[in-house]
């Protein structure tokens, strides 16, 4: 029993030094000031938070997007990546996204999608290694800024977060212990500079997002 006792008390602490590891290296990164001026940012980067029917973005999605169409319009870049999960015919994450962001004003040509965001360590690495993008702003719930943020500085991109905090959401207990675990997970994936299941041929910024477009 002691040996058990143990071990769940060193997988404990390994599981809170390491969060608290990661929330200490990205907190400065994640901006009060959203009026803030920032140059040459390359996109704004919305992860992916769920679709329901393949027809609409979850409440936590919308607000994602709801704050990168604010982000956008103010000016902070002139393009966006939305990325997520296209693994199925029937599940066309970027699509909507892409959609509800037209819906809203938003230039087709300004946003680009990554079909193969499967998780928040693929979408970030592939930012960079498939768009080509060095500086960015990530846009998602406070939570979660913490560990993209750590990512996308272990990966050598100069990142900044703006939280899309919109109302309390649903079923954040387990949220947060799902973040608590997989921002272990990825303190491993960075270290290792593990690769994403998918990458590609390169796209630029600088070309239409419709390039883009299936």
């Amino acid at each position: 029993m002691f040996i058990i006792e143990s071990i769940i008390l060193f997988v404990v602490s390994i599981v809170i030094l390491t969060n608290m590891y990661i929330i200490i290296k990205s907190h400065k990164q994640i901006l009060k000031n959203e009026d803030i001026k920032l140059e040459n940012i390359d996109c704004l980067l919305v992860l992916g938070a769920g679709i329901i029917n393949n027809e609409r973005p979850t409440l936590m999605l919308k607000d994602r997007l709801d704050k990168s169409i604010e982000l956008y319009k103010k000016g902070l870049s002139k393009k966006i990546i939305m990325s997520g999960d296209h693994s199925k015919k029937n599940h066309d994450e970027v699509g909507i996204m892409k959609k509800y962001a037209i819906e809203r004003g938003i230039p087709s040509e300004d946003i680009f999608m990554d079909h193969a965001g499967f998780c928040t360590y693929d979408s970030i690495y592939r930012a960079k290694e498939i768009f080509g993008a060095n500086r960015i702003i990530i846009v998602t719930q406070k939570y979660h800024l913490y560990r993209s943020i750590y990512i996308a500085n272990k990966l050598g991109i100069e990142s900044f977060g703006i939280k899309s905090d919109a109302r309390i959401y649903t079923k954040m207990p387990y949220h947060f212990v799902r973040e608590c675990l997989a921002r272990c997970k990825n303190f491993f994936k960075c270290a290792l500079k593990a690769k994403p299941k998918f990458l590609g041929e390169r796209i630029s910024l600088n070309q239409s997002g419709d390039i883009t477009n299936d």
